[in-house]
């Protein structure tokens, strides 16, 4: 098992009803696991969101607190459902109605990686599977929990930034003809998982920073947004892709020479987003 589910980092104050997520940056490969994989230790990196918690790990200074994984989606994916089970993974399963991420491999226990490339040569135990959800999956959602629910509780509403990275060929042929091509996208499951002021003030932050951004297309959210976006009770669920080409050599898995500046105009953007709801952002709003 990875050392730990999670890893937070707290406010000195919370001044921010602005909850941070990164559940795909995890990088703790436990020995056994890089045992049982038939992957090299580079290609089983291929669908972490490597580095992103690195980008937003500025969070705190501005009152909001970040909740990132420890462990790596190879092993477990927390924006899953612990019931998206594979069973053409998962041994004794019996085939259900038709997920595509579960069909594609993607499922709460992953069978690839990035191209579609098998993690394992047969099968896992069920009781392998039920042990990553109940000594990962589960400790990390009962955090993402109570952060929602203290910023509920303090702030009258909450808001989640579910953060992650998309590769670059993710893009291709997203951007109408004569357009700038999207370097970032922000999902809301099209208008179901927050209130359309706070996804235009998300919007809105981003591009003040000078980055491209699109909404929904190609990614719209998924398990975390349609979970924990709840905008009638007063919580608020956005996911946000940031094209791995601005910042980082895929190929290599490796920061790259814009990696320094492209976190500089993301401290911007972090900054903007957790003075969400605020009285003076909802004064600029305003203006």
């Amino acid at each position: 098992m990875p050392e730990t589910s999670y890893h937070l980092h707290m406010p000195e104050t919370p001044a921010s009803r602005v909850v941070f997520a990164s559940p795909h940056s995890g990088r703790d490969y436990p020995d056994s696991f890089l045992r049982t994989t038939i992957l090299d230790n580079h290609s089983i990196r291929t669908s972490e969101d490597a580095y992103v918690d690195r980008l937003f790990d500025c969070a705190p200074e501005f009152g909001a607190p970040l909740l990132r994984a420890g462990a790596p989606r190879a092993y477990i994916d927390l924006n899953r459902a612990a019931d998206e089970l594979d069973p053409a993974l998962i041994e004794g399963l019996r085939r259900g109605g038709h997920n595509p991420r579960v069909a594609s491999g993607l499922g709460v226990v992953p069978r690839v990686v990035a191209n579609g490339r098998a993690i394992y040569r047969g099968k896992l135990t069920r009781a392998e599977a039920d042990r990553r959800i109940a000594r990962i999956w589960q400790p990390y959602h009962d955090k993402l929990h109570a952060l929602l629910h203290d910023a509920r509780a303090r702030f009258g509403e909450a808001v989640l930034i579910d953060c992650h990275s998309m590769p670059h060929e993710a893009l291709d042929g997203s951007a109408r003809h004569g357009a700038r091509r999207p370097e970032v996208v922000i999902g809301d499951r099209f208008g179901a998982s927050a209130r359309p002021e706070i996804v235009e003030q998300v919007e809105a932050a981003f591009a003040a920073a000078g980055f491209v951004v699109a909404r929904n297309a190609p990614f719209a959210g998924a398990y975390t947004t349609q979970n924990y976006g709840r905008p009638s009770r007063g919580q608020h669920a956005v996911q946000v892709e940031i094209d791995r080409a601005l910042y980082m050599d895929e190929a290599k898995i490796l920061p790259n020479a814009e990696f320094d500046s492209v976190r500089r105009r993301l401290r911007d953007v972090v900054a903007e987003l957790a003075a969400l709801g605020s009285e003076g952002q909802q004064q600029l709003a305003a203006e």
